[in-house]
């Protein structure tokens, strides 16, 4: 943990460079490997091919990010890394929200280990010695 799902409307595919929005959410996330192991930050985005935006009228676009982690983290870590995020996702997207309609949103979702299952072999690449 963490997940980062982002999801985004298809028209803006060819404006969004979700490839590097990702490697920046990344490494907002490894500055923090107090809190986030790096073996175990994952994002993925979706592009969303259906969907409706308010009366369908304008070719509205929209961003939402998913963020989850597991529980134990202080409150304060939590709005920290979440607001450097958004400011980054928000900085990312600011000449397309200058020059369009477009909806912004992240959520942090946090849930206990009871009930997550994971087999994960990469943690171990981070923990060998360097060469």
């Amino acid at each position: 943990m963490p997940h980062i799902v982002v999801e985004y409307t298809k028209n803006i595919k060819d404006q969004a460079d979700i490839p590097a929005l990702l490697k920046k959410i990344n490494g907002i996330l490894l500055l923090r490997s107090d809190l986030f192991p790096k073996g175990g930050i994952r994002s993925r985005a979706i592009e969303l091919q259906d969907y409706l935006i308010a009366d369908g009228q304008e070719d509205d676009a929209f961003v939402h990010i998913s963020l989850k982690i597991g529980a134990g983290r202080s409150d304060e870590d939590k709005k920290e890394v979440c607001e450097k995020l958004f400011e980054m996702v928000k900085h990312h997207f600011q000449l397309l929200f200058s020059s369009r309609y477009l909806a912004l949103s992240m959520e942090l979702a946090e849930f206990s280990e009871a009930g997550t299952y994971k087999h994960n072999n990469i943690h171990e690449r981070f923990k060998k010695a360097p060469r």
